[in-house]
């Protein structure tokens, strides 16, 4: 089914007061009205994390505040317990070569009651005079990973895996599965032969989020270890894909992905 994002509609509530006269023999004594009887507006809706399943959402690009390109993020269900997860960025003339853009990823994966366990992950950068690409296979029979391509000959070593190993577009997954107010979530990152720890902290309540025409009254997921690159989240309840995903460097916003749509099967 496609949804197709349009401007809020704003709810109005009425307020009634009721006045009630009495009347002397004669002369008319004034009553105090009653309070007015107030509206009262449902609290807001419990947490509920969106279930796995196939969508397709696409963003628009923004590198320093100004639009560059667009992106798109696909879950496809390809039997059984497999998945797979593909981004592609797709970056306008004169700023494809500062986003790294023209840039597609994938991930294999596996769901294992409520945990992703990827299989394979793949790389492919595109450029005007040449393009690079590597291959990963996550083994878990022998327990270790290792890509081959493009790489720094380091970067092509066998890496012993762990328990709960993610890519870096399962990480994303991971964090619409396990994000809830105030919750913190710790990841280990294992992509592109190199191994990384992500931490991240949920904020404690929701908070009001522009995204285009629309403001979501979305949850703010942030990376708490990442130093001076600052990565940034925000997801909205009944939502499959975060909202927006922004990277900071030094303070300053570098690359900007707000959802335009998405479309669900």
């Amino acid at each position: 089914m496609k949804k197709t994002l349009s401007k809020p509609v704003l709810l109005l509530a009425s307020l009634f007061c009721t006045v009630a006269i009495a009347q002397a023999q004669e002369t008319p004594a004034p009553v105090t009205p009653p309070a007015p009887e107030l509206t009262v507006l449902p609290p807001p809706a419990a947490w509920e994390p969106p279930p796995l399943e196939p969508f397709t959402a696409t963003y628009q690009a923004l590198y320093k505040g100004k639009e560059a390109g667009d992106a798109t993020m696909r879950v496809t269900h390809t039997g059984g317990d497999q998945w797979r997860v593909d981004m592609q960025v797709v970056g306008r003339k004169g700023f494809a070569s500062v986003l790294g853009l023209n840039l597609e990823q994938s991930t294999v994966f596996e769901k294992q009651g409520t945990t992703y366990v990827p299989l394979s992950q793949a790389t492919v950068r595109k450029g005007l005079f040449l393009g690079k690409k590597v291959t990963g296979t996550y083994d878990w029979k022998a327990g270790t990973a290792q890509w081959l391509g493009d790489l720094k000959k380091e970067r092509t070593q066998p890496i012993p895996l762990q328990p709960g190993d993610q890519s870096a577009l399962l990480i994303n997954l991971a964090i619409m599965r396990d994000a809830r107010p105030g919750q913190q979530m710790h990841y280990r990152y294992v992509d592109v032969g190199r191994v990384r720890q992500h931490d991240y902290q949920a904020a404690p309540e929701t908070e009001n989020v522009q995204v285009g025409e629309l403001t979501y009254n979305a949850l703010r997921v942030y990376r708490t270890n990442g130093g001076n690159d600052e990565t940034i989240l925000w997801i909205a309840n009944g939502v499959p894909t975060p909202v927006r995903i922004l990277q900071r460097e030094d303070g300053q916003d570098r690359i900007d992905l707000r959802l335009i749509e998405y479309q669900g099967v």
